[in-house]
Order: structure tokens, then C-alpha cells, then sequence
């Protein structure tokens, strides 16, 4: 098994809308393994959509077979700025000729600062050799990312998460307690415990053995109101 730690380094502001508040669009603290799959050239998605929505479970789900799983990210120094953006919007008439009032729209970003860092894990049963440059978020920010290899050892036992976890792919029954962390796509926890098989990482840190992307299933209600 092959197992590395990675350090990302945010080179321009990072946005992605976790919470709306108004006119407020906030980044979160943390990187979501979705995100992080992408970015890292694991998984690709179709050059086109007809609808704008993700297709996750298509996108990663045929990383189990390989098997290769991304961890979220842990913030280790993570900075925040304050960015305001305004653009107008042209309004028509029907015979093509230019409105006479622009009516703008505003808003106010809190986007992760530039030298922020995050920590995270890669797994899989072959090396890979991941990009050394990598762009996240909506703004497509640039994050450097150093990669190291982790000594694996398996063992059995209580042991305590460096990193966030995914909990819809972390296998079951194996969590005893953590935070949770509310966030789209899917929430993550952070601060947990677990028992069970893990890669030892000292310490008493350890990352689950078994780790794989999971999705619920489709909400059938949801798919009729298409």
C-alpha cells in the first residue's frame, strides 16, 4: 500500500461559496476530498453538461477500483481576506437597443489567503505521481502541493484522525466520536476517534484502512421534481 501526505500551499485567494449570508459568500476552513480528487488530476469530469450539476458518484466512484482515496484537508496556518465584487448587468429592450439604467449587482467574498497551508492523504495500491502545481475553487486559484511518502503499518486498535474525514466513506461502525464540519457537498467531522484497522501514523494517529468514496442514494423525490 502506498500512502502520502500532502502539503498544499494556497499561491492566489481561494473562493468557494460554503456559506451565503446575505450579500456575504464564505470560504470555509477546510478542503473537501471532492475538491482535492479533481484538482489533483484523480478524477475527471465531462467536458460537457447539459444541466449544471455534479456528477460525483460517477466522476470518483471508479477511483474504488483502482483503489486510490483522497482525504480531506486540514487547515495548519489558514488565513482569511475580504474581497468586494461588482459587475452591471445590461438590461435589453425587446428591439435590441441598449436599457437606459445599468443595474448593478454586489457582494463581498471571504476568500483563504494567499500562504495558507492544508495537509491531507492520498491512498492508494500503487504509487502515483502526483502534479506538483494544482488549481482549486471558483476563482481556480493556483496551490502548490509537496508530496510525502508515509512509512505504512497496519494495526488494530483505538486511534485518533490527523485529518477530516469523510464520513460517508469511512467504513462502518468504525467512528466513536468527532465534530461535525457543515459544508457542501457533503459534511465532514473532524476531531474523531476511531476503532479499528488504521495506517499508524504515530503517535496514536491513524488514518481508517478501507477508506472509499460512498454516496447516498438518489432522493427519488428529487428526481421527479426534474
Amino acid at each position: 500500500m502506498w500512502l502520502a501526505q500532502c502539503r498544499v500551499t494556497i499561491h492566489e485567494p481561494l473562493f468557494y461559496a460554503t456559506r451565503e449570508i446575505g450579500r456575504l459568500y464564505e470560504t470555509g476552513r477546510y478542503l473537501h476530498n471532492y475538491a482535492l480528487t479533481y484538482a489533483l488530476g484523480l478524477a475527471h469530469s465531462s467536458f460537457f453538461n447539459a444541466e449544471q450539476v455534479p456528477h460525483y458518484a460517477p466522476d470518483l466512484a471508479v477511483l474504488n477500483e483502482q483503489p486510490v482515496y483522497v482525504s480531506p484537508a486540514q487547515p495548519l496556518d489558514v488565513h482569511f481576506q475580504l474581497a468586494t465584487f461588482k459587475y452591471g448587468e445590461e438590461q435589453l429592450h425587446v428591439e435590441m437597443l441598449q436599457a437606459t439604467r445599468n443595474t448593478p449587482s454586489f457582494g463581498r467574498a471571504k476568500e483563504i489567503a494567499v500562504g495558507s497551508r492544508f495537509e491531507c492523504y492520498v491512498v492508494s495500491d500503487h504509487p502515483i505521481a502526483l502534479p506538483r502545481w494544482i488549481r482549486l475553487g471558483k476563482w481556480h486559484s493556483k496551490a502548490l502541493v509537496a508530496v510525502e511518502q508515509v512509512a505504512v503499518k497496519e494495526k488494530t486498535g483505538p486511534f485518533v484522525c490527523p485529518v477530516p474525514l469523510n464520513p460517508l466513506d469511512v467504513p462502518r461502525g468504525m467512528l466513536r466520536t468527532f465534530d461535525i464540519i457543515s459544508m457542501p457537498p457533503a459534511s465532514l467531522v473532524t476531531n474523531a476517534r476511531l476503532e479499528g484497522a488504521f495506517y499508524d501514523l504515530g503517535h496514536g494517529l491513524g488514518l481508517p484502512i478501507g477508506m472509499r468514496y460512498t454516496f447516498p442514494p438518489p432522493d427519488p423525490a428529487k428526481k421527479a421534481r426534474r
